[in-house]
């Protein structure tokens, strides 16, 4: 089949969109994990290690931190997380690679949104980003949910909903099911601190942190008729179909997406992508939480993480071919 749309653009729609997303979720779940700080007793010895580890083991980004940081909290982990450039999965590295793919593919998106992408890179560069940082991080990182929120509108609302906005669709559903699929192995790698039970308050409270990190506290309480427990919040956040951060929910979004652009049907392939696509998303169709924990909930998620793994590079092979030349 051909395809229109230049393999460069393609690629560069692609991950326009995943750095877009990456920037949100990584300012939502550092907002969640210094508001959880407040429900526990920060002087403790072992506070910052306790809770600020999690975020680094579930990034992979443990080495390259040690690099830079000699000691874990609350601090560093967000100052490394927001403004380090050279952590490429910062807030600011990735609002920065997003600004980067969208100039080089200036013809290819609407002037509303490189207006709106280069005003919230501005600011992020700007001397009043830190000012606005150390007087309210929550603000701060509101501000930045934001910015990424009015940046997806716009798209939807000013470019044509043809093959790039296809790409733009995929990118942001594959970035963000391995976001919500990385969130909730940070709750499986806290530990409960000695002589907490799952189930009990601690767990409850950082099960409730996860779901506001995904903003689906209502949509979850309205889901379950109002109870929370952890199997129903990992159960809601994996295999939801209409909760639009759910694993399942952006994985059907992707697998649509890949289908618009290469013009395939549900139940049938056209090529590679297309196949690996249509097994994770026919896995999760039929899977329950029973399942996930006879897995193990880590192992599940880190299936998933690989898999989308595969998808993308079987995508960047299918689309992308100069990549190889």
């Amino acid at each position: 089949m051909e395809h229109p749309m230049l393999s460069r653009a393609a690629d560069t729609c692609f991950w326009l969109s995943r750095y877009i997303e990456r920037a949100e979720n990584t300012a939502r779940i550092l907002d969640v994990n210094m508001q959880l700080l407040l429900d526990y007793d920060t002087h403790a010895s072992d506070a910052g290690k306790h809770h600020w580890q999690p975020l680094l083991a579930s990034l992979e980004a443990q080495e390259l931190f040690a690099k830079l940081f000699d000691r874990i909290d609350a601090e560093t982990v967000m100052q490394f997380l927001t403004f380090e450039k050279q952590n490429p999965n910062s807030i600011i590295s990735s609002i920065c690679d997003a600004r980067e793919n969208a100039r080089t593919i200036r013809e290819q998106i609407s002037s509303s949104m490189w207006e709106h992408l280069n005003r919230l890179y501005l600011y992020l560069q700007s001397p009043s980003a830190k000012s606005d940082f150390l007087g309210s991080p929550h603000d701060f990182y509101r501000r930045v949910v934001e910015g990424s929120h009015l940046f997806q509108g716009v798209t939807d609302a000013t470019m044509s909903h043809s093959e790039g906005w296809q790409f733009i669709q995929v990118g942001k559903y594959v970035e963000r099911a391995d976001n919500t699929s990385r969130l909730l192995d940070i709750k499986y790698h806290i530990l409960l601190p000695s002589g907490e039970q799952v189930g009990g308050v601690v767990d409850l409270t950082q099960w409730m942190a996860v779901l506001r990190s995904c903003s689906a506290i209502e949509a979850h309480l309205k889901a379950t008729g109002g109870t929370l427990t952890p199997w129903n919040v990992a159960e809601f956040l994996i295999l939801d179909d209409a909760f639009p951060r759910s694993i399942r929910f952006c994985v059907d979004q992707m697998d649509e997406g890949l289908r618009e652009i290469g013009g395939g049907t549900r139940g049938a392939f056209r090529n590679e992508v297309e196949r690996i696509s249509g097994i994770l998303r026919s896995n999760l169709d039929f899977a329950n939480i029973d399942q996930v924990y006879d897995c193990g909930l880590h192992e599940f998620l880190d299936g998933i993480q690989l898999q989308l793994i595969e998808i993308t590079a079987a995508m960047t092979k299918e689309y992308c071919v100069w990549l190889a030349e």
